[in-house]
């Protein structure tokens, strides 16, 4: 098997795809534990992005409930994207924030209160598959790359995986391509940089 961003956004999407319900399940609710064992800090804010059911990307809804309760003061941020340009503008989340679904199935902000990447200390980063030195393969369209090299230097990137990470490197990282600090599996937590 080769071990390009394509041929694995391929294949972990199908693999994703197949999991019967049950299975999801079980799956997110270890990686939400796992998740209570990563360290983060003192953040202000935390952005988070929130799930594609139809593509079954991990459910972070009783993440944001556990982050709100462990970290009382912390401000979540979501995005919205605007694909036809690549970027990204992040709003803060709160109880009036209005939730719509763009076009992708993505529940975006319709509005509130402006977030900038620099005041973001914390960016968890979905994906569908990463490798033992923490690249990611995405949906192609690299825009948390570059929502990622936006923020400062100190922003922690934590991903998150349903699946442990690549038997073979990625082949076709690239510079532009920014690692994971911290990738959170059901089965594990993994540690590139810190």
């Amino acid at each position: 098997m080769t071990f390009t961003k394509k041929d694995i956004r391929k294949s972990y999407l199908a693999r994703r795809l197949a999991l019967p319900a049950e299975e999801a399940a079980r799956l997110n609710e270890a990686l939400l534990l796992n998740c209570r064992e990563v360290h983060l800090g003192s953040p202000g804010f935390i952005h988070l992005f929130l799930p594609i059911t139809a593509k079954k990307e991990v459910d972070t809804y009783p993440l944001a409930a556990w982050l709100r309760e462990q970290y009382p003061g912390v401000q979540l941020v979501l995005s919205r994207s605007y694909l036809a340009t690549g970027n990204m503008q992040h709003f803060r989340w709160d109880e009036q924030t209005r939730l719509v679904q763009n076009a992708y199935g993505i529940p975006e902000p319709d509005s509130g209160r402006i977030v900038a990447p620099k005041e973001i200390d914390v960016v968890f980063v979905p994906m569908l598959a990463f490798d033992k030195v923490g690249h990611r393969v995405g949906y192609g369209k690299g825009m948390y790359d570059e929502f990622l090299q936006q923020c400062r230097e100190d922003v922690k990137a934590v991903g998150l995986s349903l699946f442990p990470p690549l038997p073979e490197l990625i082949e076709d990282a690239y510079e532009g391509d920014v690692p994971m600090d911290i990738v959170v599996t059901p089965q594990q937590v993994y540690y590139f940089q810190d």
